[in-house]
């Protein structure tokens, strides 16, 4: 099955997603389509709400070689960095805009892995970045909520413009 991924102003983006109480084999199978559908992108992350899928999943992609992806239920943030790292976000459901987000340069993040085990794991740089993105989407918060609001809404409005 081919997932797409919801457009901004789709109200999946804008809801918290529910935790996922364990790994079956429906949730192996929707990580197999994230995966898939961050890697035609191509991108470097993914969260299960980008394709209307209302539940707290995430993978993540930053290596250089592909196939190194984290399946991630449940991530949460236990430790951020004082050191902050600027990156061009982007996000597939909002075509066409991006916008540089200052973020902590590496994360410790503790998630049910593939293997329904809890896992606490150290990101950095591109990594850290994409997991904070795909931690603010199953949040309902979108890269362009870091911005300010005069940044925020020149962006927006840039988007409608492609958008038509």
């Amino acid at each position: 099955m081919t997932r797409t991924v919801v457009r901004w102003p789709h109200k999946a983006l804008r809801t918290p997603a529910a935790d996922v109480p364990d790994i079956t084999d429906d949730i192996r199978s929707i990580w197999d389509d994230m995966i898939a559908v961050m890697e035609a992108m191509p991108g470097v992350g993914l969260a299960a709400v980008q394709l209307g899928i209302p539940l707290r999943l995430a993978v993540v992609d930053a290596s250089t070689a592909r196939g190194q992806a984290v399946r991630m239920a449940n991530p949460e943030i236990l430790h951020a960095s004082v050191e902050l790292r600027d990156h061009e976000e982007a996000s597939p459901c909002l075509p066409g805009v991006s916008a540089v987000v200052k973020r902590p340069r590496a994360v410790t993040v503790r998630f049910l892995n593939a293997d329904g085990a809890v896992e606490e794991r150290d990101f950095v740089s591109l990594w850290a970045t994409s997991v904070q993105h795909q931690i603010d989407h199953l949040a309902g918060r979108m890269y362009f909520d870091r911005l300010g609001r005069v940044k925020r809404d020149m962006l927006l409005k840039r988007a409608a413009k492609l958008g038509r």
